[in-house]
């Protein structure tokens, strides 16, 4: 090759490599301090784009386990209510089952008949007030009683504008089609929690639980001669009681209340599965979410050791460059030499 003051090549050369020297050595520094192997779209863009889906994926399914973790306490929570439900109803069957013998007078039938009264308002209250985070209530239903003849009959109890009743503006578990809970990262991982039927069922069976005891008069008379009453108050009552009436009432509440209890079990039992369902849907989720973090990390992460031998390559690389790179630059002055 040709000496040339104008055309220094060995020195173009130098530079050209110390540029590509400079270059993986600030790209093994860069890896090395972010810790990431894609830094940009520039350095992957397939495997940015392959990592993007992967981070996405996986938020979602974070996001999921948070879901079906809050859909567990709120199963708890319902299914903690008709525990003491239970509980409620097996003192009343008890208290049912006492009034229900002969040995029994008024006085005690009457006390055993006010608890049973008392029961039967909390189990009321606790399908109407059990709630779940702000406010939210689990059973709770809220309508307009529609009009309802009632006949009139021996141990029974005909209230005005009483009778079947239509509820709308359901909430909670008795809202139809139930609850949906988000228990994955796409719109199809859903799971329906529809337990309505039974929850208006027990809502009527506790409705229709009647008293175990009535001390009304006892109205005898020919049924050929009756008097006609107008009662236009919803609080005035008709009560045809016979007198051996007070041992069937509380027979007739003992299979009431096996009915109800058979239907509680029956939901606790639904909510028990939901239950166990979400918790092997979490383990699923962590499971995969643990091997699509893991997947992203190979597409994503650095490898230090590698990195870090780039980076003592390249720095020696530079400085082996920059000697060769001013050696290269005296040759231009070495042409002088000859004009002497």
């Amino acid at each position: 090759m040709a000496l040339s003051i104008h055309t220094n090549y060995a020195s173009l050369v130098t530079q050209n490599q110390l540029g590509k020297t400079n270059s993986m050595l600030s790209t093994a520094m860069e890896r090395l301090g972010t810790g990431l192997r894609i830094n940009s779209a520039a350095d992957d863009a397939a495997g940015l784009q392959i990592a993007v889906r992967l981070q996405s994926q996986s938020n979602g399914q974070q996001v999921a386990m948070r879901n079906a973790q809050d859909a567990i306490s709120m199963l708890q929570t319902a299914e903690g209510a008709f525990d003491e439900i239970t509980n409620i109803t097996h003192r009343m069957k008890d208290l049912a089952t006492q009034a229900s013998n002969s040995t029994n007078g008024d006085t005690e039938r009457k006390s055993l008949n006010d608890e049973f009264q008392q029961l039967k308002a909390e189990l009321g209250n606790i399908l109407g007030n059990t709630e779940y985070g702000s406010g939210n209530k689990l059973f709770a239903s809220t309508g307009t009683p529609a009009t309802a003849a009632v006949a009139a009959s021996v141990g029974t109890t005909s209230v005005a504008a009483s009778g079947v009743v239509t509820f709308s503006n359901q909430e909670g578990f008795a809202a139809a089609n139930g609850l949906n809970f988000q228990i994955g990262a796409s719109t199809s991982e859903r799971m329906n929690v529809d337990v309505s039927d039974l929850i208006n069922d027990i809502s009527a069976r506790i409705d229709t639980l009647g008293a175990i005891f009535n001390n009304e008069t006892v109205v005898t008379g020919n049924a050929n001669n009756y008097d006609t009453q107008s009662y236009d108050s919803a609080t005035d009552t008709i009560t045809i009681v016979a007198g051996t009436g007070n041992e069937s009432m509380a027979l007739a509440a003992m299979d009431n209340l096996d009915a109800l209890l058979s239907e509680v079990g029956d939901l606790r039992g639904q909510f028990g599965a939901s239950i166990n369902r979400l918790d092997h849907t979490i383990n699923n989720l962590g499971n995969m979410n643990q091997n699509i973090e893991l997947s992203k990390g190979r597409i994503m992460d650095a490898d230090f050791a590698s990195e870090s031998s780039s980076m003592t390559k390249n720095q020696m690389l530079m400085q082996s460059g920059m000697s060769v790179l001013s050696n290269a630059n005296q040759i231009s002055g070495m042409v002088t030499s000859l004009l002497r």
